[in-house]
């Protein structure tokens, strides 16, 4: 019985350990490129809950579930390297927050449709995927928001 706690402690070990890194990594290209790191943590949580290996039924890959035109337009060559994924998937995000003024529902929900669909019909796009989505990402982007602000506290001085 011992051996197979020791077992799935050292597995969770080693996942918190590289999800912990992917996260540096996102924080990285999100001061980078100046998306809101909070967006960016939301966006993978949503598209692979941090499976860099995960790929959709629709053909997306990656941690950022990059779409092969995407992936090519962002200068993406391994869809699968995490690096590479954060990334292209970040300076997307970047693309879209300039595309849509700098409205995060408009950005979210061009990032999962496509940003042609969603600036031609705005806040009127209602594929049920989309809003879905976009309700996911607002939730988690909030949910970061709060652990952030929570965190940065200070304690007073004495």
């Amino acid at each position: 019985m011992t051996w197979r706690f020791i077992l799935i402690a050292l597995v969770v070990s080693s996942v918190w350990a590289q999800t912990s890194a992917l996260v540096a990594l996102a924080d990285r290209w999100a001061g980078h490129f100046g998306v809101p790191r909070e967006l960016v943590r939301a966006v993978i949580e949503a598209e692979s809950n941090w499976n860099p290996r995960a790929v959709s039924p629709a053909g997306a890959i990656g941690l950022m579930q990059l779409m092969p035109d995407t992936a090519a337009a962002f200068r993406v060559g391994n869809r699968f390297d995490p690096a590479e994924n954060i990334r292209g998937g970040v300076a997307y995000l970047a693309f879209l927050m300039e595309e849509c003024g700098g409205d995060l529902r408009l950005v979210v929900g061009a990032y999962n449709a496509g940003h042609g669909r969603v600036l031609k019909a705005g806040l009127r796009y209602r594929n049920p995927e989309t809003v879905n989505f976009t309700h996911r990402v607002a939730y988690l982007f909030r949910r970061n928001r709060r652990e952030s602000m929570l965190t940065q506290r200070k304690e007073p001085a004495e």
